[in-house]
């Protein structure tokens, strides 16, 4: 048999688990992104740019077409 102060912690232990399980919140709900809102689409010509890369040289459209065109990617770093 558990002593006094135990039993009362278990006790409490319980109870408080229960309420955290019982109160669960839904998660917001997250509105659809429209892609086509985001930016150029697929074959979008984009204007002439100098941009620098993660080294620091200068990049233009025309030194990073190929042959066939370029893909281009935006990256947001985390470190801002």
């Amino acid at each position: 048999m558990m002593a006094g102060p135990v039993r009362i912690a278990v006790c409490a232990s319980i109870a408080i688990v229960m309420a955290c399980g019982t109160s669960a919140q839904t998660p917001p709900t997250v509105a659809p992104i429209d892609v086509q809102k985001l930016g150029p689409q697929v074959g979008t010509k984009v204007p002439g740019f100098s941009l620098p890369d993660q080294s620091g040289q200068r990049r233009t459209l025309q030194s990073v077409m190929g042959p066939r065109g370029a893909l281009l990617v935006f990256f947001r770093s985390a470190d801002w």
